[in-house]
């Protein structure tokens, strides 16, 4: 009952949040073989296009079916400039609620920040926290030292910016990267400075194991905040050198789905869990 109580707020229905168009892409196996369904969570400024270019249909291809929600204001979601962080875990719910089975998670960047607010919302059978932004004044620290002119506006309520070099490694082509960072957009303000100042989650219902993975070389999460974000899942990071903090978009996109996958085929995702 406890856990029912925490999932379901007096003060959640009383301030619902406003409905909105939700953009969800998906790839679905050839033959159903009863794997969990995936559902990928974009970073601030990301879409659900970034999945869709490598990691669906590679998941969908190993048998998993695989879907992406575009946070309200971004994508091809309904507009939401005054979108909160409550919004965007809202959405991640109402998605996976509506998906077949039990789902497992995956958000990258400030969408794993997503995740682990929707976690204490929703039981998922699993999560993976990929190159993670938890937030907090840390994590504000770390974005001033190595991107500070694309940091300070984010701060008086502007924009924040990322560049080539902080979301690709040097192996991705440049006509690739120009393309894809020409498809970035922003989240809204309110968001964005939760992200900055913090915003702590609730445990998670029902302890799902959860995955976090990212690269020691990315600019924008140091190791020491996957080391973090680990150790509060009772895990150790997994780690992908050479990699930038787009994953799922860089040269070597692969690696990094492909032991998602193998984590899920040798536990969270079995049937045959006790």
């Amino acid at each position: 009952m406890s856990e029912l109580v925490r999932v379901m707020r007096a003060w959640e229905w009383a301030r619902p949040v406003r409905p909105v168009r939700r953009e969800v892409l998906s790839a679905t196996p050839e033959l159903e073989e009863g794997r969990p369904p995936l559902l990928f969570v974009p970073g601030y400024g990301h879409g659900a296009w970034v999945y869709a270019e490598h990691w669906l249909g590679h998941a969908a291809a190993r048998g998993f079916p695989a879907y992406a929600v575009s946070l309200r204001g971004h994508g091809g979601s309904g507009p939401a400039p005054d979108a909160t962080l409550r919004a965007y875990a809202h959405d991640v719910v109402q998605v996976a609620a509506g998906l077949p089975r039990q789902a497992v998670l995956v958000g990258h960047g400030a969408g794993a920040l997503v995740v682990a607010h929707a976690l204490a919302r929703y039981p998922a059978r699993a999560a993976v926290l990929v190159a993670p932004v938890l937030g907090g004044w840390a994590t504000f620290g770390a974005a001033m030292r190595r991107n500070p002119f694309g940091t300070l506006p984010a701060v008086f309520g502007g924009g924040l910016r990322l560049h080539r070099r902080q979301l690709f490694s040097r192996e991705l082509p440049e006509a690739d990267a120009r393309r894809y960072t020409g498809r970035l957009g922003r989240a809204a303000r309110r968001a964005q400075w939760r992200l900055l100042t913090g915003a702590e989650p609730e445990p998670p219902v029902g302890r799902p194991p959860v995955l976090v993975l990212g690269s020691p070389d990315d600019l924008v999460v140091p190791p020491s905040a996957l080391t973090g974000a680990a150790r509060r899942y009772d895990s150790a990071p997994l780690l992908f050198p050479g990699m930038g903090h787009d994953l799922m978009l860089d040269a070597r996109w692969q690696e990094p789905i492909d032991a998602i996958l193998d984590w899920l085929d040798k536990g969270p995702a079995r049937d045959d869990r006790p």
